[in-house]
């Protein structure tokens, strides 16, 4: 099973060589992949629901996802990379498909876009985009890219973009790049089914009765649009808090196992010597996951 690692974007300051250093122990260490989340920008006090907008104000800084992942990609050689979640509605969507494009061939091929409708209205306000048109323009958005990313010239006359005879180039390496969606809401749920080649699920959630049931949605969304649930991939979230061992971690990987995802994201708590502490602890323990 693979095993990717979250990028912890408040604790690791604006050192590029500690980022570098970050990522390339990671991939030494035998993580699948490296996730990356996505907020432009933060207000100065909460605004939104609580508690997830407590943490998104400018005392946790975040680094702006595509051109991190572009980095990434040229300080290693074999780790994936993947934003988780790109809030594709606040973004303009051939320009998101052109950087994902940019990125996977700067990687070899390593490139994941795993994309979100969001919940934070602030930055869709500074973005100069509709907040409450967000659900049905993520689904335009994901046909949009894929075209762009399998056809050299596309003409394409939507709901809220058009293309005429045109196309990108270079092209990129994976055709088309995969496309997860990230999603805690049952419609969200059921458009991952539907529509992506994944679902992440939100890190909020855990293994349990209330998450199971998000599962079968997820897999009746996908038979009912005529696809094969056991073809996509189900991402969920190991939570390392600093009074936890390995042995806690293995529980909750099995636990997630049992529920059926495909591969899992290792995401410790804490300020980043205990978060590079965790690391340490669970890679001898990867292979077995």
């Amino acid at each position: 099973m693979k095993i990717g690692l979250h990028f912890p974007q408040a604790e690791i300051g604006a050192d590029f060589k500690v980022i570098r250093d970050f990522v390339q122990t990671a991939e030494e260490l035998g993580f699948s992949h490296i996730n990356v989340p996505d907020h432009v920008i933060q207000t100065q006090t909460p605004r939104g629901p609580r508690p997830l907008a407590d943490n998104y104000t400018t005392a946790f800084p975040h680094h702006e996802t595509m051109t991190t992942l572009a980095f990434i990609a040229g300080v290693t050689t074999t780790i994936g990379v993947s934003s988780a979640v790109i809030i594709m509605p606040q973004r303009p969507a051939v320009l998101t498909a052109k950087q994902a494009a940019q990125i996977d061939v700067l990687s070899g091929g390593r490139m994941r876009l795993a994309i979100g409708i969001g919940w934070n209205e602030p930055e869709y306000e500074a973005l100069d985009m509709n907040f409450r048109n967000r659900a049905t323009r993520i689904e335009e958005q994901i046909e949009v890219c894929r075209k762009l990313w399998t056809e050299e010239h596309v003409t394409y006359e939507g709901k809220y973009h058009t293309i005429n005879d045109a196309g990108f180039a270079p092209m990129p390496i994976q055709r088309p790049i995969p496309i997860w969606i990230g999603a805690i809401a049952n419609p969200a749920v059921k458009r991952a089914g539907r529509l992506a080649d994944g679902w992440l699920v939100i890190a909020m959630d855990q293994p349990g009765d209330d998450t199971k049931a998000k599962f079968d949605s997820f897999y009746a969304a996908a038979e009912g649009a005529g696809r094969d649930p056991k073809s996509l991939g189900i991402e969920a979230t190991v939570w390392a808090g600093e009074d936890e061992d390995v042995d806690d971690w293995m529980n909750t990987a099995q636990a997630w196992k049992d529920l059926g995802v495909t591969q899992l994201l290792f995401r410790p708590r804490g300020q980043l010597p205990a978060i590079q502490a965790a690391i340490q602890k669970l890679a001898p323990a990867i292979k077995d996951i």
